[in-house]
């Protein structure tokens, strides 16, 4: 690759890696291609170079950052069934990974946008929540299948659903009230004999 050809190669993939950040932070609609391009350090003209629309941008951009938050949760598939259900538990509804929205999970932050995004975009994001699934389910050690299945549904939406609630209310309390009772409950759910 000549030295212009990986030049642009880590261009593109700065304005990916900063659109997935803001993207998760703001919103798919937050933050113009010509802010992001400014951000980036490049001209609104450049961004043409590097997609042929919007819509590609955020396509790449949601993929990447759903992919970066898969990274993180494979690491805990390595621990012992119960401590990597705990780890992921704890780890998702911290306060910290609240206050980390732009490096959060894709998966609460984009799922209003994604709702109403392009049918590439939603395909990405459908892929990961069946991922994510999966996961759970081989993590809750029930008896049957479709058993496994309900409880990884139960146990997605339940962390989506609370780090979504504690994101957006404006009172410090009742989100880390959120957080730990959410986070309690799908302890006592995982504690629980699993179904027959």
């Amino acid at each position: 690759m000549g030295h212009s050809q990986a030049e642009k190669a880590r261009n593109h993939h700065r304005i990916v890696q900063l659109a997935s950040a803001r993207f998760r932070e703001l919103g798919i609609d937050g933050i113009s291609v010509a802010d992001l391009m400014k951000e980036a350090g490049m001209t609104h003209g450049g961004f043409y170079k590097h997609f042929p629309s919007r819509d590609d941008l955020v396509t790449e951009a949601v993929e990447y950052a759903l992919t970066s938050g898969a990274k993180n949760v494979a690491r805990v598939e390595a621990l012992d069934h119960r401590s990597a259900l705990l780890a992921l538990i704890n780890g998702y509804l911290s306060v910290a990974h609240r206050d980390a929205k732009a490096n959060g999970c894709a998966v609460v932050a984009l799922a209003a946008d994604t709702a109403r995004a392009n049918p590439n975009v939603r395909a990405a994001y459908s892929a990961q929540v069946s991922r994510y699934l999966q996961l759970l389910a081989r993590l809750t050690e029930c008896a049957t299948d479709t058993v496994a299945r309900k409880r990884a549904i139960m146990l997605l939406s339940a962390l989506v659903g609370a780090l979504g609630l504690a994101r957006a209310v404006d009172d410090e309390r009742l989100s880390v009230e959120i957080l730990e009772a959410t986070a309690d409950g799908l302890i006592d759910s995982i504690d629980a004999p699993p179904e027959p």
